[in-house]
């Protein structure tokens, strides 16, 4: 695990699709400065290298891809797109198979200049310390990903834009089943100021 290097805070999701590109943006526009890395898996077996089946299976080689320019990273309405929109310093994009996402992840790292970055996904946190790890969840019924249940035991906190009381308190119960002790706190979107204090207060700290 590396524990040198930017301030770290992960974006992770229960499933797919269930809004932590939205939450990446929704922070990048508020933490000023900060870089943002987007994790890609690639299953080229599973997929025949088949365009039409997985958009980066021509991107897969025996070595993990990492682009970070913005020309090789902006595109309108990609995620990477949207965190350059929503402010983002410099973004970086790897483009992995499974057993890629650490080196992968550590040379994006090594790219970032500033002195804290946002990570998207969930497998990274795996290979890399992080330092504020947060976890979108989903409807309820939703089935949760083998790499979430993972991500899930570093988690500091559990995101759903629209929470109320009652949809809390029904994540708390299951955030405490699932990792067996008591569960982080749960953030709706009328707490994202408090959530961003916290993220802020703690990177400075660290930086100190």
């Amino acid at each position: 695990m590396e524990s040198h290097g930017p301030f770290i805070v992960g974006v992770g999701g229960f499933s797919s699709n269930v809004g932590k590109t939205t939450l990446m943006c929704e922070l990048l526009s508020q933490l000023h400065g900060w870089e943002a890395i987007k994790t890609t898996r690639g299953h080229y077996r599973s997929c025949g290298k088949d365009p039409h089946t997985c958009c980066v299976s021509h991107l897969l080689s025996d070595q993990p891809l990492v682009r970070s320019t913005r020309e090789e990273t902006y595109e309108v309405g990609k995620d990477t797109g949207r965190y350059w929109d929503a402010g983002a310093a410099s973004v970086h994009w790897v483009i992995a198979t499974d057993d890629q996402i650490g080196s992968g992840i550590r040379q994006a790292l090594s790219r970032v200049r500033s002195r804290a970055v946002l990570i998207e996904g969930n497998s990274f946190s795996e290979h890399v310390e992080v330092n504020f790890m947060l976890m979108v969840a989903g409807a309820e019924g939703e089935a949760i990903k083998r790499s979430a249940r993972s991500a899930l035991e570093k988690c500091v906190g559990i995101y759903r834009a629209q929470a109320d009381r009652g949809e809390k308190q029904r994540l708390s119960r299951v955030a405490a089943s699932l990792i067996g002790s008591t569960p982080p706190p749960i953030y709706a979107s009328d707490d994202l100021p408090k959530l961003i204090s916290t993220i802020l207060h703690l990177s400075s700290k660290r930086a100190a």
